[in-house]
Formats: C-alpha cells, structure tokens, sequence
C-alpha cells in the first residue's frame, strides 16, 4: 500500500478535533476546539451544550484540518471517527457527519474506540515494539492494556468505580478550584510538599490490577468537612499529597502489570498523562526498574483525532471498514468475567 491519507475526526466529549494523517505517523494537521470556556462556568461538561457546540463546530473544524495539511477531500481515502465510548449525543454528531461526508465523497467510513485510539497513539510520534503495556488514564477512564498489536487490544484491568481525571477533577471542585481542576491541581501541588499531607492509596496492598479512586476523593472530602477548607500554602499542600496519591496508584498498579505480564515496553497515554508528576514520577520510577517508557506529547494525549485517524489507517490497511448503520456506544465494553476484564 502506497501513501494512506485518512481524515479523524473526534467528538467523544467536550473537544471537536479534525486531523489527517498519512500512513499512520505523518500528522498532517490536528485541529482541537475546546469547549473549556463554555463548561467552566459549569463546573463539569453539560453533555447537551456540548453536543451543540459540536454541531457548531465539526465542519468548520474539518475545514480547517485539510486546510492546515494542504489537501482536499479528493487527497482522503478513508474517514475514520469515534462510535465510543463517550457522551452519546456528542458521539452521534461526529458518527453522522462522518457518514455523511463518506456518502458524500464515496469514502469508506472506519469505525474506532476512543480508548483502543489513545493506547495506539503511543505510536505515532515513535516506534513502540510489540507486545507493549498502554495505561489509559483521562477523566473517564482508567485502564491498563495489553497491546499485542494496533488493533488487537486485551483489558489487564480497570478501574472500579471513579476514573483518575475524575478523582483529580472532582477533588478539584471539593477544594474550590477552577475547571478543569486537574490542571490546577496539578499547578498548585508543584508548590507544596507532598509528604506534610498524606492520602490513602486504594488498593496498594492487593495483588490486583484494578485501580480505586473513590475512597481518596472522599478521604479528602472528609478532611475539608473536619478541618475547614484549606488555603495558602496549606492548600499547596493538600494538593501535592493527593495529586501524590493518585500517582502512585497508577504507577505501583503499572509497575505490576510489568511484573505479571514480562512486557518491559509501556506507554502512558490520555489527558491525565499531561500531569506533569505523573511524567516525572513515571519517568524516573520506571527507569530504575529496566521499563522503556513512552508518554506522547500533550498534544497527542488529550481528546484528538490524530489518534483517531492514526488507528483508522491501521484498521483500513486491514479492510475493517465500518456499515453505513453502524452506532455510537457511550460505555466502554468491557466483559467482566472471574475478576478480569476483557474486550
């Protein structure tokens, strides 16, 4: 196969993003338009603004991409766009624009998941050796994955209750803080000292893969209720021992993966890889133990459809093209079967 040209596009939440990518590398271009702004005042994404602002937003968006990489509808061959999971409605804006330009344009239409998109974006900007370890970690997600290729993809474990961005968003919003709070929390911890103020790390003592935020949220939620909501350096503090907490759960429960699998190549991937203690930590952590780590740019671990185009190209070389019928899912599905998880 010669040069592959595939337009992404992506809508799972509160970002509009349109990318082309060329053999599943050569990004071309990548558009995000946040909605940020908008869902502050909120204090959390509204799903049916969002879906608007997606509606607003798409085409223009796509306009934009192929403008920024110098082609033309006629230069696409294939267009590849999230079916889920995510917010349903912001789903089927994406879905239903990308079926319409395929109609349109006589393109074939691929299908991805927006999770199984993150773990492969570890490839785009270098060459990961396979099998490798993906953690996934966002707002809604918390996942460890066993890569054994681009599009075959085994779930080691999950999270079961609150995702890691959740924990850092919603802790966030406890602590008075602005959205989104991961961002802000992380900011402000790299101010304190996260050893005066320490939180629990659920889980740590079990030889399980799946991960617990829910108990630390509330541990800080209790600690605001008895001991008043903190501010100063004290809030610094606070912020650095629990932006301290949710990181290590993550690495200790990645570390582990390591350690039952022998996969020594891992990739952390998803808005919460931004986290700049998770980089550092990760980075330093996973050196000592002989793991070669790869966290793409920030720019390729938040929503984007670079990575959603860059797995389209994967599942077009192998002709997996999606029907015309074909519709949005808003939960991950994951079969849960005698304590593990698997797609």
């Amino acid at each position: 196969m010669g040069a592959t040209s595939v337009l992404g596009i992506e809508s799972s939440c509160d970002e509009t993003s349109a990318a082309v990518v060329t053999n599943g590398t050569e990004v071309l271009s990548n558009v995000v338009s946040s909605q940020a702004a908008q869902h502050s005042r909120f204090g959390g994404v509204v799903p049916e603004l969002a879906s608007r602002k997606h509606l607003e937003a798409l085409m223009p968006v796509v306009d934009e991409a192929l403008a920024a990489a110098g082609a033309s509808f006629d230069d696409i061959d294939a267009v590849a766009v999230t079916q889920g999971p995510g917010l349903l409605g912001c789903l089927m804006i994406g879905l239903a624009s990308a079926k319409a330009l395929c109609v349109a344009l006589d393109k074939p239409l691929i299908a991805v998941n927006h999770l199984h998109a993150h773990a492969a974006a570890a490839t785009i900007e270098r060459e990961m050796e396979l099998p490798f370890i993906a953690l996934v970690v966002s707002g809604g997600h918390t996942s460890l994955y066993l890569i054994n290729s681009l599009t075959d993809l085994e779930v080691l474990g999950t999270t079961r209750d609150d995702a890691a961005g959740e924990a850092f968003d919603q802790g966030a919003k406890a602590l008075g803080l602005g959205y989104p709070g991961g961002a802000e929390v992380d900011r402000l911890a790299k101010q304190g000292n996260s050893e005066k103020i320490r939180f629990p790390r659920p889980l740590a003592d079990t030889d399980t893969l799946w991960f617990s935020f829910s108990g630390l949220k509330t541990a800080l939620v209790y600690r605001i209720e008895k001991q008043g909501a903190p501010t100063g350096e004290e809030l610094n503090d606070v912020c650095a021992g629990y932006q301290e907490a949710i990181v290590d759960s993550l690495i200790d429960k990645s570390l582990l993966a390591v350690r039952k699998t022998g996969v020594k190549n891992f990739a952390i991937t998803g808005g919460v890889a931004c986290n700049s203690r998770l980089r550092e930590k990760a980075a330093d952590v996973f050196g000592r133990e002989g793991v070669h780590l790869t966290i793409p740019s920030p720019s390729l671990c938040t929503d984007n459809a670079a990575m959603i185009a860059s797995l389209g190209f994967h599942l077009f070389k192998e002709g997996r093209t999606a029907p015309p019928d074909i519709a949005a899912f808003s939960t991950s599905r994951v079969k849960i079967k005698r304590g593990e998880a698997r797609f």
